[in-house]
């Protein structure tokens, strides 16, 4: 028996943001990152519809891109001081992702953070609050999602959180919070919705629910990554939607290890996690082509590239994401990004050891271990071509 799970209620489009002024309850959390939502205005924004619809309102304020386990457990303290029965969180996936596990310590204050990063094995929620989530950002999808990423800087590791009892209640994608992107956010944010897709396309338990949800995004985000990345209000409006739908996929079908990899070094080489995703795709693609190649050609006839093979249409597919990265100004090296040799040989063996450990992995096509995802990285490192 398999399980598709989304948001009760998804509002999107312009204006979107309105419906906030209808939800019933007695007392809404904010939870917002840095000042981009209060400087555009946003963050006022909601806290007036949620006080039109008849709440008090409490703001969680500075929680800081890739969130910490010290300010989801603070956070959550806030919220069992003001007893919220909505926990509303607005702005990219670090306040998104923070708010959802606050969430948990907030039902379960004697839940340990250890116990939550099992997959799938959170207690019930809802017993006192239900979760609204309004993304600014087009790549995370975490307001569809059963995931959360929280990072512990003492090991220097991300811990994805992975259990449908997350998947928000509500999400608003209103495109006018995307409009705000600066260029490098578009570009990381957008490959990490491309990223989702094709690893929901070919991950172990996608489905026939979240195959055209996978194929739909790819097609809407290679016809308007770019002009999104150049400004395009239209392009950015449909790159919101895009990566909402890739978002819906892969929470159903799972990822790769493309994000077992990004997880586990973004952190150690400081590399934003959309931008990981960029450098390491291509790689990954070549790497699990040998169980596949017909997954990933179906993607590449679908996008009309052309090749006579599958591995040919494979191979078209690994170019036009080089391309992508070139044109987005993304490294397609490690060594390239500025990450020192000495430094990465380093920490080579942990990194490869934790990736292989990631939550991410058991749902990769092709099975992988520490040694050869030493020369998987070796190869991303270098730029050299994965044919093992």
């Amino acid at each position: 028996m398999a399980r598709f799970t989304l948001p009760r209620d998804i509002y999107h489009g312009e204006g979107a943001l309105e419906v906030l002024k209808t939800i019933k309850g007695k007392r809404a959390m904010i939870v917002v990152g840095g000042g981009s939502m209060k400087r555009f205005g946003f963050l006022d924004k909601v806290e007036a519809y949620l006080k039109e619809a008849g709440m008090e309102v409490e703001i969680f304020e500075g929680v800081e891109p890739d969130p910490s386990v010290e300010t989801v457990m603070k956070g959550a303290e806030a919220m069992r001081k003001f007893n919220p029965d909505w926990i509303v969180s607005i702005g990219g996936g670090s306040p998104i992702d923070a708010a959802k596990a606050m969430w948990i310590f907030y039902e379960y204050e004697d839940f340990t953070f250890e116990e939550a990063v099992v997959p799938f094995g959170l207690p019930e929620l809802r017993k006192k609050a239900r979760f609204i989530a309004i993304p600014s950002t087009s790549g995370t999808a975490t307001e569809v999602t059963a995931f959360s990423v929280i990072t512990d800087y003492k090991a220097k590791i991300k811990y994805p959180i992975a259990d449908f009892n997350i998947t928000p209640d509500i999400a608003i994608i209103d495109p006018e919070l995307a409009q705000t992107m600066p260029k490098t956010l578009t570009a990381h944010t957008g490959m990490d919705a491309l990223t989702h897709a094709i690893e929901a396309y070919t991950a172990s338990l996608r489905s026939n629910f979240s195959d055209p949800l996978a194929i739909k995004a790819i097609q809407m985000i290679a016809a308007n990554l770019v002009n999104s990345y150049e400004g395009d209000k239209n392009a950015r409006n449909e790159m919101h939607e895009a990566q909402c739908l890739a978002g819906m996929a892969f929470s159903n079908a799972l990822l790769g290890i493309v994000h077992s990899m990004a997880h586990k070094t973004g952190a150690v080489f400081d590399i934003p996690h959309g931008c990981a995703n960029a450098i390491y795709l291509p790689y990954v693609i070549q790497y699990n082509k040998k169980e596949a190649l017909d997954r990933y050609a179906d993607i590449a006839r679908a996008l009309h590239l052309e090749g006579k093979t599958d591995e040919e249409l494979t191979d078209a597919l690994v170019n036009m994401i080089n391309d992508l990265n070139t044109k987005l100004n993304i490294p397609h090296t490690l060594k390239e990004y500025g990450v020192e040799e000495e430094y990465f040989k380093k920490n080579l063996d942990y990194i490869s050891k934790n990736a292989v450990g990631d939550a991410c992995t058991g749902s990769n096509p092709r099975s992988i271990d520490p040694e050869t995802m030493k020369k998987l990285f070796e190869c991303v490192y270098y730029g050299h071509k994965v044919d093992f």
